[in-house]
């Protein structure tokens, strides 16, 4: 399997995991939930767009290396 089609399976991935955490967050807003879980919940989709953010930067930098 190529770079490319790899970084596209973990970008897949990290956007799943991130639809889950924004899934739960609206969740929790629905319910009136627990701010503290809301706060944590929020952390998380942050940590998640960081790594979608490291992974393109990944991607970029090897088509410009190979260009």
């Amino acid at each position: 399997m190529s770079e490319s089609h790899e970084a596209v399976g973990r970008m897949q991935e990290l956007l799943e995991r991130l639809r889950g955490r924004v899934d739960a967050l609206e969740t929790l807003a629905a319910e009136g939930g627990d701010v503290d879980a809301a706060v944590e919940t929020l952390a998380e989709v942050a940590e998640l767009a960081k790594q979608a953010e490291a992974e393109i930067l990944r991607v970029r930098q090897a088509a410009d290396a190979g260009a």
